[in-house]
């Protein structure tokens, strides 16, 4: 087995580092240097050079036992998926290091840790907890869309712990040993598999068919969004380790009697949530947690909403405070041929739409509008040469220009 696994990793020979040069940037391993730990085994950090230059990196060591290759599916699923899949939001993996008994993975180091350890933390403002929602959403949803030969992939695993922050609170999702790979340009991806998930995160759908689907993680998804606005965890666990209290059913219950102001989390030094935001991030989560596959929201969905509850955080807007409504027929009048059309429920998110900027003019006016309610519009530069003068006008600089 070790000859076949030595010859398939060929094909990554790139991201292959030493186990002399691992040992040396952990202090052989020292716990001054572990990170993290769990039932994979531990986590280190140390200064390494691989296949991008060198850096700061996470070093991932399975705790294996020697005799056998348990772990080694999880180990080559995630060299092959994050080899594949690039994204600004997900983790990326530099190298990896085979030399039995040793399997060790070796990622970024996101220095702020996973986003389980900021649930109930003041240190993380809304703004940002908005940014680390919609960041994770945007590389989940990168996951899902099949392009061309991108597969379609199913996390299977997605959870707060999961969620990784470097040291500009960027969220990037980690951790892929659980991923499942659909067919390329499948419109549905319909998996059967007997274990995946964590207590508490796991589709309701697939406790009774065991069959997963993209929708599986828009719904563990969801469970994060209301970790993140209760800042708590979805469970509590004895000392066992069985679950004590779930928290989801009473999430569910709070919005559905309009009293989710009740569990969110507060805290003296934070700046209190937009309540139009609140209810934009709210909404977007309990719909993800539809016991429904059909009914929940695709990712790309769950990217708008959050890009719009940040937007509206940001500016900390409401309906009421928008002070161009008296326009609002001559702004819908305008944009009624952008590219592409509006899409919007309420006078709130056309504001949202109007302040992140729309396109015009078959692509050649860029219109938006301030926090003032004071409409911004950039032309196309060809837009402003005479047709005459710039197919006849041999056009140069005489310096270096953006």
């Amino acid at each position: 087995m070790d000859a076949k696994l030595q010859t398939f990793l060929k094909k990554f020979q790139h991201l292959k580092i030493n186990l002399e040069d691992i040992r040396s940037a952990t202090n052989n391993f020292h716990d001054k240097n572990r990170i993290g730990h769990g039932g994979f085994g531990s986590v280190y950090k140390g200064e390494l050079s691989h296949f991008e230059g060198r850096s700061m990196v996470a070093i991932k060591r399975r705790n294996l036992d020697p005799r056998n290759l348990q772990g080694t599916p999880e180990f080559l699923k995630e060299i092959i998926m994050l080899s594949q899949y690039k994204h600004e939001n997900l983790i990326s993996l530099l190298g990896f290091c085979y030399e039995r008994p040793e399997m060790i993975l070796v990622y970024e180091h996101a220095s702020c840790g996973s986003l389980d350890r900021y649930l109930n933390s003041p240190r993380l403002t809304w703004t940002q907890r908005l940014k680390i929602c919609l960041d994770a959403a945007k590389g989940l949803s990168y996951l899902h869309d099949p392009r061309e030969t991108h597969h379609r992939l199913i996390h299977c695993d997605v959870k707060c712990s999961n969620i990784l922050l470097d040291d500009q609170w960027n969220a990037k999702v980690s951790d892929f040993g659980l991923s499942l790979m659909g067919s390329a340009n499948e419109k549905n991806s319909l998996i059967v598999t007997p274990a995946a998930g964590t207590v508490g995160y796991c589709d309701p759908e697939y406790e009774m068919t065991h069959t997963l689907t993209k929708e599986s993680d828009v719904y563990s998804f969801g469970v994060v969004l209301f970790e993140v606005l209760c800042g708590k965890f979805c469970c509590t666990f004895d000392k066992n380790g069985f679950v004590q209290e779930k928290f989801v059913p009473t999430w569910i219950e709070s919005y559905k009697e309009k009293k989710i102001n009740d569990v969110i989390f507060k805290d003296p030094t934070l700046q209190p949530l937009n309540q139009s935001a609140l209810e934009t991030l709210s909404d977007i989560a309990y719909r993800c947690l539809n016991e429904s596959r059909e009914e929940r929201p695709t990712m790309l969905e769950v990217v708008r909403e959050l890009e719009t509850a940040l937007v509206i955080q940001e500016l900390n807007i409401s309906e009421k405070s928008c002070v161009w409504k008296e326009s609002i027929s001559y702004y819908k009048g305008i944009t009624m041929n952008a590219d592409p059309p509006l899409n919007y429920m309420s006078t709130l998110k056309f504001w949202v739409l109007l302040s992140k900027g729309v396109l015009l003019n078959e692509g050649k006016t860029w219109f938006s509008l301030n926090e003032n309610g004071e409409h911004c519009e950039m032309i196309s530069s060809r837009a402003c040469v005479l047709p005459s003068v710039s197919e006849n006008y041999p056009w140069s600089s005489g310096y270096s220009s953006r």
